[in-house]
């Protein structure tokens, strides 16, 4: 799942290319080619959210209001946002985490619910991620071994400019 710049809604990331990306909206269900060179792609368990202590992943905060049975407000309400949020997870800082971040993460939710998606953080543990830094490594040492060297160059004598001519 992922959110993109300066379009609303949530989308399934289809396929990827070099020049963007393939997505479908779960709103709709349409399917269109998104340019990267004019939107960005945030992957939902990438958007972490400011609180009064440390940052928490958006999964957390989608947890917390699918966990509070209180109903979602009204979206276009910015005191009743602020008030919903407070109830459902009251360490957010609200001076940081603005209405209409409240007003996405609620319609994103709804979205999220109606099409039945749960939204999870990938977990990884210690060993797994300790092998896949020693394999970056090793990519990494093999393609700068593999990348081609660059030839000295050798500067060239100096050119005489609107020298003199001589006469004979």
């Amino acid at each position: 799942m992922v959110a993109v710049t300066g379009l609303s809604g949530l989308f399934e990331l289809v396929s990827s290319k070099a020049d963007g990306g393939i997505v479908r909206s779960l709103e709709d269900k349409s399917t269109k080619f998104v340019s990267n060179r004019i939107h960005s792609f945030s992957h939902l368990e990438s958007i972490e959210i400011y609180t009064t202590s440390e940052n928490v992943n958006l999964s957390d905060i989608f947890n917390a209001m699918k966990n509070s049975g209180t109903k979602t407000p009204d979206a276009n309400n910015a005191s009743a946002l602020k008030e919903y949020f407070q109830k459902v997870y009251p360490n957010m800082d609200f001076e940081r985490v603005y209405s209409s971040d409240m007003k996405k993460m609620v319609k994103w939710f709804e979205i999220l619910e109606k099409n039945n998606i749960e939204v999870k953080l990938s977990e990884v543990n210690e060993e797994e991620s300790a092998g896949e830094a020693i394999a970056e490594k090793k990519t990494a040492t093999a393609k700068a071994a593999a990348a081609p060297k660059a030839a000295p160059v050798k500067s060239a004598p100096a050119k005489k400019v609107n020298a003199p001519r001589k006469m004979a």
